[in-house]
């Protein structure tokens, strides 16, 4: 597996990571049915992801509430020293899974990683990281907590997420930022104008969730079969943006059929693509979706190919898909912004 550094200064992680959400928590914060099935090809999952040479495993405490977690310290039983855990923290559910708001006051922070360092069996966590700006408490002290666990042992190393300009540039100013975790892919690539930028100005690394929109630039969403749960957080899955979509997702299905590969795996390998300090997440919970996404890093697309994937695809966060029929110039204002995110 190769590395890659997280921030100027920062750890050296596996090229590819491994988003274990997915595992305890649907998108839109619905819980999934849980069974023995499931439970233990999630445990299979983390643990082929550890065997292939993957250090990072992407996780957060409200991901069902804890099970997420449980399973993480399973599949790293006798074997920490390979694991790098990002744990994201701050977000307030109900039973069901309903979202109540962020909590980021500094007496919460540090009774959040209290809990998940238990939970984790663990004596710190790698990368500790904010879910979202609490916009009632001033960011400064929501950093200053991690700070504090930092030089008492209990962190290794800050992350954000999902944060804009200001508050990283705050973040980092208050305590080194490791990494930003922020959706990037060639569906969405409205980080490029501001946020990229930044973050390599400030030598910070970037961890990219949702590489493949969502299952978007996957394939399979033929037919315009979308789950509702995701079509309801994603304006691009909904109605006529996902027709126009889906047309403009043929283009990568070409390039893919044309190299021997998935659609997936092209948009995966594009992602590595964009720079060395950014490192992608796959999200998945079965081993099969895990093999065949980790094939993106065998392959190698020619400067023409990423070229042509650069022209059909925007950073236009306005746009339906980011991706473009061959022979547009201009995508169309079709909804490309997600809601909020859990």
């Amino acid at each position: 597996m190769k590395t890659r550094r997280l921030g100027r200064d920062g750890p050296l992680v596996s090229a590819i990571g491994l988003g274990c959400m997915r595992m305890s928590t649907i998108m839109g914060g619905r819980q999934p049915e849980r069974d023995s099935h499931s439970e233990r090809e999630g445990l299979s999952t983390i643990e082929a992801a550890l065997d292939a040479g993957i250090t990072l495993l992407n996780t957060g405490d409200f991901y069902g509430m804890g099970h997420n977690e449980a399973l993480v310290v399973r599949a790293i039983c006798r074997r920490r020293d390979r694991a790098f855990i990002s744990v994201k923290c701050g977000i307030q559910r109900t039973h069901t899974g309903a979202i109540l708001g962020m909590d980021g006051r500094p007496t919460s922070i540090k009774n959040y990683a209290t809990y998940s360092l238990q939970r984790l069996g663990v004596d710190y966590v790698d990368l500790y990281q904010p879910a979202r700006a609490d916009p009632s408490v001033p960011y400064e002290e929501t950093i200053g907590a991690i700070a504090e666990l930092i030089s008492e042992g209990k962190v290794r190393y800050l992350g954000v997420s999902e944060v804009n300009a200001d508050n990283l540039r705050r973040a980092h100013s208050t305590h080194p930022v490791a990494a930003l975790e922020i959706e990037y892919s060639l569906a969405s690539r409205f980080i490029e104008r501001k946020m990229l930028p930044l973050a390599r100005e400030l030598g910070i690394g970037v961890v990219a969730y949702g590489v493949v929109s969502q299952g978007l630039l996957t394939g399979t969403m033929r037919g315009g079969v979308v789950n509702e749960q995701l079509a309801a957080s994603f304006s691009r899955l909904q109605g006529a943006n996902l027709r126009k979509n889906l047309e403009a997702v043929d283009f990568l299905e070409q390039l893919a059929k044309s190299n021997g590969c998935r659609p997936a795996q092209v948009a995966i390998s594009w992602m590595l693509s964009r720079g060395d300090d950014i490192v992608p997440l796959i999200g998945t919970s079965r081993r099969s979706r895990l093999s065949e996404n980790l094939g993106a890093l065998d392959i190698t697309l020619s400067m023409h190919e990423l070229n042509a994937l650069d022209t059909r695809s925007s950073p236009a966060p306005s746009s339906a898909a980011g991706l473009k029929p061959p022979g547009a110039a201009v995508p169309g204002s079709t909804g490309n912004s997600p809601k909020r995110r859990a």
